[in-house]
């Protein structure tokens, strides 16, 4: 089937030094597919905005760019085939266990995944936590279906493809590529709800960029990743971490409930710098008092959380997210509580300020 994508005219020799890339599908936009018009949505409006996510198989997009035979070898692979709205911690746990297995086979020089844009960032900063290998892991999307006027998809997936199958993205952690950028997973974030260039890295910027094949990294990531990580996601049970936010009023009724369906963490997403209205800050020290981890986020969208800023964190034992918005909070402290063990305050502020 792979050598349906070949060109004929390829010669065995160039051929035979391309490197092995694996391609893991899982979804997303950049499968979709127009469903179909209504009334009130007609076929105009329909061109970008009407679809299913994760109609289309990965032979479908593959096909699609026989260029990528000039770029790499392409090994793919159907892991799930969802909208990324739906992304499940049951699929997290096979992700990374696939992609883990996948990067210990001397022949395969790097992954690409595809997924969707909705939790893309969570998933990223996931890998770049638990993926044990130097090798390029890259992640892509869309933000147009691929049956859109001027789909984006074809080109962030030959774009993906490239920067893995480059040497200068050994050891660069997970990354993510989209509209000819390429972003640490760990600072990359969604910022739009339309636009192609809707994933961005606003407190330190990108990596660096990929077009017409060339790549260039103009910087690396400064915080522990991948190889280096400690950490590992669970395969089965994970430790159930909630997020609660603070706004103009916000009650303790959330934080309330979740101390009475068991959570062992929680992050809340303070306005400016981690900030908690007082009723919302008692509770959350209630909570660390009952043995929950606490974590200051911001709902602000760049930025840093300053410990022992606004809020007193030694006092109530309250750990900073630092420069991690409240879904990457999420993900680092579920990794940091799937032990059997509570972690103290000072263990996890430590991690992170490593990752």
């Amino acid at each position: 089937m792979l050598a349906d994508f070949l060109p004929t005219s390829a010669s065995s020799a160039s051929s035979a030094c391309l490197p092995r890339i694996a391609v893991v599908a899982t979804g997303g936009t950049i499968a979709g597919a127009l469903t179909g018009t209504t009334a009130a949505a007609p076929a105009a409006v329909s061109l970008t905005a009407h679809y299913q996510a994760g109609i289309l198989e990965i032979e479908d997009l593959l096909e699609a760019l026989p260029v990528l035979a000039s770029v790499a070898h392409i090994e793919a692979e159907q892991s799930v085939q969802i909208d990324s709205k739906d992304m499940t911690l049951a699929y997290w746990s096979q992700l990374v266990y696939r992609v883990n297995a996948l990067l210990t086979r001397a022949e395969i020089d790097g992954v690409v995944i595809t997924h969707g844009t909705d939790t893309l960032e969570e998933t990223a900063f996931l890998l770049h936590l638990g993926v044990k290998s130097s090798k390029p892991v890259v992640l892509t999307a869309a933000m147009r279906p691929a049956t859109a006027l001027s789909a984006d998809g074809p080109l962030n997936l030959f774009n993906a493809v490239t920067v893995a199958a480059h040497q200068a993205a050994i050891g660069q952690g997970v990354l993510v590529v989209l509209n000819n950028q390429i972003h640490c997973a760990r600072d990359v974030t969604k910022t739009s709800t339309y636009a192609v260039d809707a994933f961005r890295s606003p407190e330190v910027g990108a990596l660096g960029w990929v077009q017409d094949g060339r790549v260039e990294f103009q910087r690396a990531p400064q915080r522990r990743h991948t190889c280096a990580s400690e950490l590992e996601a669970p395969l089965e049970a994970w430790p159930l971490v909630e997020i609660v936010m603070n706004y103009a009023g916000a009650s303790t009724v959330l934080v309330d409930a979740l101390m009475a369906a068991g959570v062992r963490g929680i992050v809340a997403a303070g306005t400016g710098n981690g900030s908690l209205g007082a009723p919302l800050q008692q509770a959350l020290a209630q909570a660390v008092r009952r043995g929950v981890a606490v974590v200051r986020a911001s709902r602000v969208g760049a930025g840093h959380v300053m410990r022992n800023g606004v809020v007193p964190d030694d006092e109530l034992g309250f750990v900073s997210a630092g420069t991690l918005n409240p879904y990457k909070a999420r993900v680092l402290l579920m990794l940091a509580l799937s032990g059997d063990q509570p972690a103290p305050t000072s263990r996890l502020q430590s991690i992170f300020d490593t990752y």
